[in-house]
């Protein structure tokens, strides 16, 4: 038994738990804890307010509210459950039409069609990957001092849009991401899928070749091991778990199924088999007319790419140097994943770059110019470029040896271990069937998860969707299943849930539509002295919790509300504008490539899911309001309150733009008299008329602004921004003052929290 801290192992005891660092016996208590323990859908309670209960979820709630004597508060006015709904289903607030038509409606299936309508818009998908990229630690760059631009991992963010848009069933969306390349040959969607486990972060010129592996190796079995099962593997990286029954050979068992697995980056099949046929053909035709030339070719770059191969290998260990310089028939596949991983550094693809090129000098590289040449006549037989992707494979049919790694140091191999799942569930190896060209290991990984036997991982993804419409999940610890993370509130509830999501089919929508019909989810977020003193926290669900929005939808709504958001969805990350300095700090290289704002107004405009996501350099305005850290899987962001945020709604000069283009909103809409143009401001922002005192108050600040902008007009130096478009005729210090007041909506509780 390894030496363990007396404050550790008393806390451990504190727990229930008994340490036992090398042993594979499981304590009773381990055996017993609750996540472990197989889904039972538990029969729906039985209450004395029937009438409360609008879905079986209700019933759950009040069983708990009425054993501890709490009333459920009554449920929120339609404008407001409204927003909420809209905003928690897309990352925007709702029109005024469709305000309108849900206020209008006295239908009793008025909040069904908003339901429904809602789960059909093309922002849910976007709103709600956003949700799961934060989990597979999605990002467009690999991080280290470089922070190398990942040029087309922006595909996985657009299939995790589309999926939830067409509500894939969840298993199929695991299976896609562990297993896609084996279960789905010839399925572009499934390869770009794989992108999931190409999230690590990656020093692609590291010297340490094998430390380099195995940290790629360490960052999948984390992230699978959190993102599907909730629970923190990489805690056994080193030692059995401290708390809870993962063997460190779990850890490695788990991290056998991607022994074989690396990058795969390059072009993707096409869907279409009559497509790919005419593609197989024409690239047919174009090598058979082209072959003698780009022998010749070959033939001239030969020295170079033996020269390319050589100073590559230089920087590597010495069993990395002789991987590369062996007969690739002989390599053994941890030789093979050693050459793989070096191969973009030693090796040029069909042409070297052109400071490569420039070393070719004489006849040489006169001829290759004239070889060139005649390559370019035969341009019109060659088809279009594929798609590329960045994605994961297995390199081959036969994976290394994997061994644990005591303390998880790699020089310090202990005993060999073969795929296999939590030995507390499942103690023996799994069953793989290897493939032709891959081990196959995934695919037996891939069966597991989605086993509707399996504990964990339904529990888990119903807690995640739980945890996003509620601000708190049902275990408040989304991403840690085991002792150390919470209890569930409502384990019945938690059951019956992860129960139905599997019968029905595991549709993610399904389960929206439960949560959202639920009188639970319609409650008002009123505060109850009596209940808020038996619970202060919430926890039994007898109100709405409010919550701030998170950092991409107080951007999106406000680029709405302005009337600047541009719908389009999907393709490569864009470059908004950041503020003066941002830059500054960044290495050249990373500066040179790393953020070129973009040209277009309209593209910086897009939603903030397809901001491109630089690991060293978070976009300010989102990295400001708490948005997730891509080095790891982030199970849920701590929202905080600080004093940088009012500071940045106040001074940041893409809000003010915001607000001119409100203000200017509602400049354009003629005939409004002043009184109507507050109104119109407050709708636009709130979504509801001010009040009376609030009317007042906007026009007595309008009023006191007025003077300090006919002041500021006249100073060529502090001219006040004016809004955007302002029509002609229009007042110009009035107008100034009205960019003030939108502002100041925008920056205002009201329309940054979720009511």
């Amino acid at each position: 038994m390894r030496q363990v801290s007396a404050a550790l192992l008393g806390l451990a005891l504190t727990a229930g738990i008994v340490y036992t660092a090398e042993s594979d016996v499981f304590t009773p208590a381990q055996r017993s804890f609750w996540a472990f323990q197989t889904v039972k859908k538990s029969p729906v309670p039985v209450v004395k307010n029937q009438q409360w209960v609008k879905t079986p979820i209700d019933s759950f709630v009040l069983a708990k509210l009425e054993e501890a004597g709490i009333q459920p508060n009554a449920p929120a006015d339609r404008l407001t459950l409204l927003r909420r709904a809209t905003i928690d289903m897309t990352g925007l607030p709702p029109t005024q039409e469709e305000i309108q038509q849900f206020l209008s409606d006295k239908s009793p299936n008025a909040w069904e069609k908003v339901v429904d309508r809602l789960l059909a818009s093309p922002a849910y998908g976007e709103r709600w990957a956003r949700h799961w990229l934060d989990v597979a630690r999605y990002a467009d760059s690999n991080g280290f001092k470089a922070d190398e631009t990942r040029p087309n991992i922006w595909r996985y963010r657009d299939y995790v849009i589309d999926a939830f848009n067409q509500d894939k069933p969840y298993d199929r969306f695991i299976r896609e991401q562990i297993a896609g390349d084996e279960l789905y040959p010839g399925d572009p969607d499934a390869l770009v899928a794989m992108g999931f486990n190409r999230h690590w972060i990656d020093e692609t010129n590291a010297a340490a070749l094998f430390t380099r592996r195995q940290e790629t190796l360490d960052d999948m079995t984390t992230a699978t091991g959190e993102a599907f099962l909730g629970l923190t593997f990489g805690c056994a990286r080193c030692h059995n778990h401290k708390f809870d029954p993962i063997l460190q050979k779990d850890y490695y068992r788990l991290q056998s199924f991607f022994a074989n697995t690396s990058f795969g980056d390059g072009p993707l099949p096409l869907k279409d088999p009559t497509q790919r046929q005419k593609y197989d053909a024409q690239k047919a035709l174009w090598d058979e007319k082209t072959k003698d030339i780009r022998a010749e070719m070959n033939k001239i770059l030969e020295p170079l790419r033996a020269a390319k191969l050589e100073s590559g290998a230089h920087t590597f260990e010495e069993q990395v140097k002789e991987a590369i310089r062996m007969d690739p028939s002989k390599r053994d596949p941890w030789q093979a994943m050693l050459y793989h991983t070096a191969e973009p550094r030693v090796t040029f693809d069909e042409e070297p770059d052109a400071r490569t090129l420039r070393s070719l000098k004489g006849d040489d590289g006169k001829r290759y110019s004239e070889l060139k040449k005649q390559l370019a006549e035969f341009d019109s037989l060659r088809p279009a470029k594929l798609p590329e992707g960045q994605f994961m494979v297995d390199i081959g049919p036969k994976a290394p040896p994997t061994y644990v790694l005591r303390g998880g140091n790699f020089d310090l191999k202990g005993e060999e271990v073969q795929p296999g799942f939590l030995s507390i569930l499942d103690p023996t190896d799994a069953k793989v069937a290897p493939l032709p060209n891959s081990t196959g290991r995934r695919t037996a990984l891939a069966a597991w998860l989605t086993d509707p036997k399996n504990p964990l991982v339904a529990r888990v993804m119903v807690n995640r969707i739980w945890h996003y419409h509620f601000g708190k999940g049902i275990v408040a610890t989304p991403g840690d299943f085991g002792r150390m993370g919470s209890r569930p509130t409502h384990p019945e509830l938690l059951d019956y849930l992860s129960a139905n999501f599997v019968e029905n089919g595991w549709s993610i929508k399904k389960l929206h539509r439960q949560i959202l019909l639920s009188n639970t989810y319609q409650q008002s977020s009123d505060l109850q002295a009596k209940a808020a003193e038996a619970d202060p926290d919430n926890k039994l669900l007898w109100r709405w919790s409010r919550r701030r929005m998170e950092a991409e939808a107080i951007r999106d709504s406000m680029l709405f509300t302005s009337g600047l958001l541009n719908p389009q969805m999907g393709g490569p990350g864009v470059f908004p504008p950041v503020p003066a300095g941002t830059l500054s700090d960044l290495s050249a290289t990373a500066a040179a490539g790393g953020w070129k704002t973009e040209k277009d107004v309209a593209q910086t405009n897009r939603r903030s899911v397809y901001i491109f996501v630089r690991r060293n350099l978070r976009y300010p305005m989102l990295q400001e309001f708490d948005s997730a850290n891509t080095f790891e899987s982030c199970d849920f962001r701590k929202n905080t309150v600080t004093p940088s945020q009012s500071l940045d709604l106040l001074n940041n000069d893409l809000i003010l733009q915001w607000a001119q283009s409100l203000a200017g909103r509602v400049l354009n809409d003629s005939g409004l008299t002043p009184d109507a143009q507050i109104e119109r401001t407050f709708k636009l922002t709130y979504g509801r008329a001010p009040s009376a005192a609030e009317q007042k108050l906007a026009a007595d600040f309008l009023t006191r602004q007025m003077p300090i902008m006919s002041q500021r007009l006249a100073d060529a130096k502090t001219k006040p921004p004016l809004p955007a478009n302002m029509p002609a005729g229009a007042d110009p210090v009035r107008a100034a003052a009205l960019v003030d007041l939108s502002q100041m909506l925008l920056d205002s509780n009201e329309f940054l929290y979720i009511n």
